[in-house]
């Protein structure tokens, strides 16, 4: 029982990482390197993601800076951003690549609102998700091992407690989002 409760956390906490990345990747009107880490760009044949070819910082808060390791990658890094769904033109000087973060417009915003709230409630259904095969593996072992109906119980109500917290979690993590992307 103590097994399936543990499990049912780590899956859950996953799911919360995933999403945090998720939303840490769309942009806020603000700078952010993890805007960028979806973004591959071939690299000698090879789709290699942008931070494992280049060093990317944030010196001002609307403008990243994308220095290639090798300026060989430039082209190809200029290409995968311009190809991706960023809707950003890149600055390339032949050195670095420079990315100027455009202000939100009202109607952006509420598009990327409404966007985070979608990827929190993903979020939510796949916790609920987990809920169910954990208590579905509680009822197994009531059929398998006679398990006493309190115990049962007691794995269930554990479940849901877990799957409660979780929930709240992602509201928070939504809601922050949400205050970065309406701020101005």
């Amino acid at each position: 029982m103590k097994e399936i409760t543990k499990t049912a956390e780590e899956k859950m906490s996953k799911t919360i990482n995933v999403l945090k990345k998720e939303l840490a990747s769309m942009k806020a009107g603000r700078a952010n390197p993890s805007m960028l880490d979806r973004i591959e760009a071939d690299y000698y044949g090879t789709m290699t993601p942008l931070n494992q070819l280049a060093n990317i910082s944030s010196p001002e808060s609307r403008v990243l800076l994308i220095t290639p390791w090798d300026k060989n990658s430039l082209k190809s890094i200029e290409k995968a951003i311009q190809k991706s769904d960023l809707g950003i033109n890149p600055s390339n000087d032949g050195i670095v690549i420079r990315l100027v973060i455009p202000e939100l417009t009202e109607e952006t915003r509420k598009n990327i609102v409404k966007n985070v709230k979608k990827s929190g409630e993903e979020a939510k259904i796949a916790i609920r998700s987990i809920r169910r095969d954990c208590n579905d593996k509680i009822k197994a072992l009531k059929k398998d091992n006679d398990l006493p109906e309190d115990e049962i119980k007691k794995g269930e109500d554990e479940i849901q407690k877990k799957t409660d917290n979780f929930i709240k979690e992602v509201d928070k993590v939504v809601e922050l989002k949400e205050k970065e992307v309406m701020s101005v």
